[in-house]
């Protein structure tokens, strides 16, 4: 009788414990959902149904496995032995996650459904769960995520408000959330340059505008712009930043000309001190500092310094002769500055080989477009490539809907990418541009004091500047 009682206490104890659980488990959810926007209240009633119905749907969509083997335990209550004992049918199991756009669901495999059956059923979820869309990416062994969004983040418009904080890793360019709202970013690490492609008024200046508010409260970056757009610094879509700029050149190729020089002979001084000073042969072995920093050069409408300018007139044969050597300079950057920490990061309208010089573009890894209004420019700014993803396609993007949306190569993934940019308010660039203007140095300025504190002094004298040859 003591044993009952005493089985009955522990069962009371658990069935308390189990509803105190509950409890707190029903708490924690009303107060997420009352904190919760509209979108979101939306995606929290979508993951209670989504898990409510998974075990029936599952077996539906073809995601489920008869285990024909029995349990210990049904094999015991088997006493007579004749009685057939049915297969256990087995479903994933199933954790979801919502958000503002949908839900995010982590599922296990099992025998015979795995990564491939969960893809082939990607379009039947997505109807059952009142989806826009379905993708499903392989997550740990064993296991698969699921990602479906209700609303279409590519037609939803973002904001980004920079932190004003340095940022973790000044390498990962954060570009945005693609068309399941999931982060896309590159690294940047050992990268030479990048080029950013598109029509007018379709979101490249504000890209650019974003990348360098997230960097302008680090140390270890120094800018500096080349913006086509404009004459003078204090016009244009970077003014509220011109601050954070150790140069700044509008539209006169001659003055380009004198920055991609003085760069070009950064290039060459950091070369000659780089394994003295740092130790290494590739600055990023060791990463950038505030003695020797990396060093972004935009180049914004990069075919005003490169633009083939035709005429047997003298200023127009001087404008000729500037566009070339604006070639060779920034083509000598984009080819040996990765090494020492140097990234140029070119935007043009169209980038063909008439706005950004192919042996410029070609070598420049990462490279993304927004709208394109021909099948010649995507495919100058994506590669021969876009033409076999017809989706993702940039030409396909002139919708004003779709304006900050770009596409662009996803490295881990086979095709094409579609991202939703955000967008930085010219209030937020100013408080970037005024909070971080102290940091700003001249990189060789930098290099030389390095050099003085160590007691280095092996400059190299040559003052011609060599190119390498032009493809």
């Amino acid at each position: 009788m003591n044993a009952v009682n005493e089985a009955m206490g522990y069962a009371y104890l658990v069935v308390i414990v189990g509803l105190l659980v509950l409890a707190i488990w029903a708490v924690v959810w009303s107060v997420r959902y009352v904190r919760a926007d509209r979108m979101e209240r939306r995606s929290i009633r979508q993951a209670v149904r989504i898990s409510w119905g998974w075990k029936r749907l599952a077996q539906m969509a073809g995601l489920s496995v008869a285990d024909k083997m029995p349990t210990a335990l049904a094999s015991v209550m088997n006493t007579d032995g004749n009685k057939e004992i049915k297969p256990r049918v087995l479903t994933p199991r199933l954790k979801v996650k919502p958000d503002r756009f949908g839900v995010i669901a982590h599922a296990n495999c099992l025998p015979k459904v795995g990564l491939e059956q969960f893809q082939k059923a990607a379009p039947f979820l997505a109807d059952a769960w009142r989806c826009t869309r379905v993708s499903v990416l392989p997550d740990k062994p064993g296991s698969v995520i699921i990602r479906g969004v209700r609303v279409d983040p590519l037609i939803t418009p973002t904001t980004h408000v920079p932190t004003g904080k340095p940022p973790y890793d000044i390498a990962t360019w954060d570009l945005g959330v693609d068309e399941y709202a999931m982060p896309v970013s590159v690294s940047l690490r050992d990268v030479p340059g990048a080029t950013v492609a598109g029509l007018p008024g379709y979101g490249k200046t504000s890209c650019i505008v974003c990348f360098i508010c997230d960097r302008a409260p680090s140390p270890l970056v120094q800018f500096a712009m080349a913006d086509g757009k404009v004459s003078k610094a204090r016009e244009g879509d970077y003014a509220d930043l011109v601050g954070r700029f150790f140069a700044f050149v509008g539209d006169d190729l001659a003055e380009a000309n004198a920055l991609f020089k003085r760069l070009v002979q950064l290039r060459r001084d950091r070369s000659a001190a780089i394994k003295d000073l740092l130790g290494v042969k590739n600055m990023w072995h060791v990463g950038p500092s505030e003695a020797w920093p990396l060093v972004v050069l935009v180049i914004d409408e990069a075919h005003t310094y490169f633009r083939d300018h035709k005429g047997s007139d003298a200023k127009t044969k001087r404008l000729a002769a500037l566009a070339a050597e604006n070639a060779r300079l920034v083509e000598a950057l984009v080819k040996m500055g990765r090494s020492v920490g140097i990234f140029v990061l070119l935007a043009t309208q169209k980038s063909t080989g008439d706005a950004i010089p192919t042996f410029i573009r070609d070598v420049c890894p990462v490279g993304m477009s927004f709208a394109q209004k021909t099948a010649e420019a995507a495919v100058a700014a994506l590669g021969d490539d876009v033409r076999n993803w017809p989706d993702a396609n940039p030409i396909n993007l002139q919708d004003p809907a779709y304006v900050g949306v770009a596409s662009m190569s996803s490295p881990g993934r086979v095709g094409f990418t579609r991202i939703r940019t955000p967008e930085v308010s010219d209030a937020d660039a100013a408080r970037i541009g005024a909070e971080t203007a102290h940091l700003t140095r001249d990189p060789s300025a930098l290099l030389k004091q390095l050099a003085a504190s160590r007691g280095w002094d092996n400059w190299d004298d040559t003052t011609d500047l060599d190119f390498p040859e032009a493809a």
